[in-house]
């Protein structure tokens, strides 16, 4: 398992594109990331972007985490979210202690991954009680152990609570092996995720495997990654992704258009109207990736200089990734229309890449409502300062 500077990881994912683009079509058919594909993430060190250099991991700034996943996504989106969504479940690494980090981390595949939060542990002597089962675990295919995030209920079965009054949430973390997995990713794109459903019956958590993810006070790494939290992270590593996607199927009608010569019209490349879409198009993506990474470089600035992430960091954050999603979709959605029949054919590299696309964009990353959270919190008394002043 190798050990990369956070620079090498660009590279490494670039070097690797020719690999899954080959293996792209088996990751579609079998609904997995192949061994092969799994095998050089693992040996390159690209799951281990975001794990502590403390534990061996990158330790990634922020920006070269997000560049490493439109690298990856050029190549196959499915790939790229595997790898996006356990790369940042490491990230609980810096709320546990050492040795059960080690275990989970440094003990090959090393790989973490985990569903959306759901339901209720009971607290027992020596640690909690779960028996549920959890949707969305993207990556958990390949992975050696599985996380939930759950409720905590007293062993009278009173809700723990936060001093401020909100429920305390725990992320859970647990052997594969303990879990019954569900093969239920039966879907139109990002089918290779193998974002399956998983579930525990009875099973005994030792307090130590049970985290206060994204809780600042119990934060045991001082790097400027930790201070944002995870899902601010995750949302910022998609949109990424859909840039790279984007980037690969603009490409793509770009190569297509100064080859074909539809039937009964002129050459595309020699078309007007084709000239001035691929112009815009262009256009379009270029401002997308360029608000996206100046936001990442915004916020981390201001971490890297000892401050805490602020509401004005994440509403910045946050409107940056759903808007790059949303216009990564645009993009996509104007490549497929312009190859025409083309488009439609699964030998030709549109169709996926359309479905994928439509598929990261009903993922929770892109919901409209974060505009509304936004605007909520920029007219709101309690916002200093514009999310992007600088």
């Amino acid at each position: 398992m190798s050990k990369p500077a956070a620079l090498d990881l660009v590279e490494r994912a670039r070097a690797l594109a020719p690999l899954i683009s080959n293996e792209a079509d088996e990751i579609e058919r079998t609904r997995r990331l192949t061994p092969a594909v799994t095998a050089a993430l693992i040996e390159n060190g690209l799951y281990r972007a975001l794990l502590p250099q403390s534990l061996g991991g990158a330790e990634a700034p922020l920006a070269i985490f997000m560049q490493m996943q439109e690298e990856i996504a050029k190549a196959d989106a499915s790939t790229a979210w595997c790898l996006g969504q356990c790369s940042v479940c490491a990230m609980v690494a810096a709320y546990l202690d050492r040795d059960v980090a080690e275990e989970i981390f440094n003990k090959p595949p090393g790989i973490l991954a985990w569903g959306a939060i759901a339901h209720e542990v009971r607290v027992v002597s020596g640690g909690y009680r779960a028996s549920a089962r959890w949707d969305f675990a993207s990556g958990s295919r390949q992975a050696s152990w599985l996380g939930a995030h759950v409720r905590i209920l007293e062993e009278d079965g009173t809700p723990r609570r936060k001093p401020d009054g909100t429920p305390e949430i725990r992320t859970i973390l647990f052997p594969v092996a303990s879990a019954i997995m569900h093969d239920v990713w039966d879907v139109i794109g990002l089918k290779g995720t193998g974002t399956d459903s998983y579930s525990v019956d009875n099973l005994f958590i030792p307090e130590k495997f049970a985290a206060l993810r994204d809780e600042p006070s119990a934060l045991r790494e001082p790097g400027p990654i930790y201070k944002i939290p995870t899902h601010y992270v995750f949302a910022m590593g998609f949109a990424a992704t859909s840039v790279g996607l984007a980037r690969a199927m603009l490409d793509s009608a770009i190569d297509l258009s100064r080859r074909k010569t539809p039937q009964g019209l002129s050459a595309m490349r020699e078309n007007n109207a084709v000239q001035g879409l691929i112009g815009r198009t262009e256009a379009t993506l270029r401002a997308a990736g360029a608000y996206l990474y100046s936001t990442a470089a915004e916020v981390w600035r201001d971490l890297e200089a000892g401050a805490p992430v602020t509401e004005a960091h994440r509403i910045a954050m946050r409107i940056a990734a759903t808007w790059t999603i949303h216009r990564s979709t645009a993009v996509v959605d104007t490549a497929y229309h312009m190859a025409g029949a083309t488009a439609v054919f699964a030998a030709n590299p549109f169709e996926r890449r359309f479905r994928d696309m439509h598929t990261i964009a009903q993922q929770i990353q892109a919901r409209d409502t974060h505009y509304e959270d936004a605007g909520r919190a920029i007219l709101s008394d309690k916002l200093q300062a514009p999310p992007t002043a600088r």
